[in-house]
């Protein structure tokens, strides 16, 4: 081949070449250019809806658009992370979490509110509602929330305080037969002592429940009274028959066909020689031979319920 036409060859291929290369340059400037936005962007989204999880497919732009496409409400006190207008992206972990209502008692008040926590401490917490170590709850603390739950507080306080009190003195009774019967005077005055006490105090809302005592010392000693009683009794005539009993006032007390009311009279069982003074406040008894209806309390004193009448000596006490 001649030199002349290799050149010519290598030329034309040369031509080649080149108008392709144009053709594929053109072709690029020529084609319209394919827009990617985030519309057309299929993301996968995490949704964690108060402890329920999903795995969405969407092409919302923003958490509220992607709460519509899903047909998810949000109550007025829910909270949603992100906030509504944020941009979701693919991966993007999205969590609601929705109130519950509560009511709670603690303290003296009443309040009414939502609460995001899932147990009962930490609605407590959300409405600044500390609990110490003894305090209590109903339901218990670790309880789930239900809708329009009552939680009612109690606080336990325990103190250890000391006091100091009085220590009663003793009295010792010396008769005298100079003396009437309702007749006493004070021959040597009684004294207080004085003692401290530790005690343990349990507290309920504010009121004492228990009181424990944990230590007690007598600092000063009391000092015993001694008194004089009068046992002298001036007796009317006695009158014996029989006596009996009834439940009337529960005391030291008798009926009387013949003693006036207010006045005393001293019984006296025939059988075992027994005494007891008592005060006429009524009228009776009204049986044949019966000259006493005794109180049965002041009965029980002198012979036995069982006994039901005894034979008495009655004598009014004139002084």
């Amino acid at each position: 081949m001649s030199y002349n036409k290799s050149k010519k060859i290598i030329l034309f291929i040369f031509i080649l070449t080149a108008l392709f290369s144009t053709v594929k340059v053109w072709a690029f400037f020529s084609t319209p250019t394919r827009e990617i936005t985030l519309e057309n962007s299929l993301k996968t989204i995490f949704l964690d809806d108060d402890g329920l999880n999903f795995k969405l497919s969407s092409n919302a732009i923003t958490v509220a658009e992607l709460l519509k496409e899903n047909r998810l409400i949000l109550g007025e006190h829910d909270e949603i992370t992100p906030e509504k207008n944020d941009i979701v992206q693919s991966g993007t972990h999205i969590k609601i979490q929705r109130a519950t209502k509560i009511k709670i008692i603690a303290d003296g008040k009443t309040i009414e509110n939502y609460a995001l926590g899932k147990t009962v401490d930490s609605a407590l917490r959300e409405n600044n509602i500390t609990l110490s170590r003894l305090d209590k709850t109903n339901p218990p603390a670790n309880s789930v929330l239900q809708k329009d739950i009552l939680i009612t507080v109690t606080r336990i306080n325990i103190e250890e305080v000391t006091k100091k009190e009085d220590v009663a003195f003793k009295t010792e009774i010396k008769n005298d037969a100079k003396l009437g019967w309702q007749e006493k005077k004070i021959d040597t005055p009684g004294k207080l002592g004085e003692k401290e006490v530790k005690y343990r105090i349990t507290y309920k809302n504010g009121k004492e429940i228990s009181r424990l005592i944990l230590h007690s010392e007598i600092t000063a000693p009391s000092e015993t009274q001694i008194e004089i009683h009068g046992t002298y009794m001036k007796l009317g005539k006695a009158n014996s028959g029989q006596g009996t009993w009834y439940s009337y006032q529960g005391g030291m007390f008798a009926a009387s066909t013949t003693i006036p009311k207010g006045a005393y009279a001293k019984v006296t069982n025939l059988e075992n020689g027994k005494s007891i003074v008592v005060q006429i406040n009524d009228y009776g008894p009204q049986g044949k031979g019966r000259v006493i209806d005794l109180d049965k309390v002041a009965f029980q004193k002198i012979a036995s319920i069982g006994a039901g009448v005894i034979g008495v000596k009655v004598e009014p006490v004139l002084n």
